[in-house]
């Protein structure tokens, strides 16, 4: 192991999982000082301009990370949210406002990329695809100097098998 992977700062948008973090620290082969994380309910950036990026860009300069991976787990067993039913389960008045920003999502606003409420709050059910788009708002955000390097990573809970996704390319990294 070289000095400069040892002092590398790198950080880990991860979902929130209290064991990750210890087996990330692993996989990424950073000392436990040099590695941030960020917890989100899916490791998913909706939006360039959101919190989540702005915690990124921040973390970036601020800390000097040099590396960050977006982290998911491929078969995470969570009980499913059926958001439709709580939502409009509440109120007449929680109905309204789900139907008006849906017509925002579709018709007004540019930062509402289309769809519906409820698929914003879902997010993306292929963790592969939100991963890769995630990635790729990262690695080209303006604010965001090109030497950081910008990784996905998919965590296989079953098989322990962990994979990068780096664009196209997808590569086993290791297994445990």
């Amino acid at each position: 192991m070289s000095v400069d992977k040892i002092n590398k700062k790198s950080l880990c948008l991860i979902d929130i999982d209290p064991e990750l973090e210890t087996r990330l620290q692993g996989v990424v082969n950073v000392q436990p000082e040099n590695m941030l994380t960020l917890q989100s309910y899916g490791p998913e950036i909706s939006h360039p301009y959101g919190d989540i990026m702005r915690s990124i860009i921040i973390a970036v300069y601020q800390e000097n990370v040099e590396e960050i991976f977006v982290v998911g787990i491929k078969d995470k067993e969570t009980d499913p949210v059926d958001l439709e039913s709580l939502l409009y389960s509440e109120s007449k008045g929680m109905k309204d406002k789900v139907e008006r920003l849906d017509y925002l999502f579709q018709n007004c606003r540019p930062e509402f990329s289309g769809g519906k409420v409820i698929d914003w709050l879902e997010g993306k059910k292929n963790i592969t695809e939100s991963i890769e788009k995630s990635v790729e708002i990262i690695r080209n955000h303006p604010f965001i100097p090109s030497y950081v390097k910008v990784r996905g990573l998919i965590i296989n809970n079953r098989s322990g098998e962990f994979s990068i996704i780096d664009g196209v390319t997808r590569e086993p990294l290791l297994k445990s």
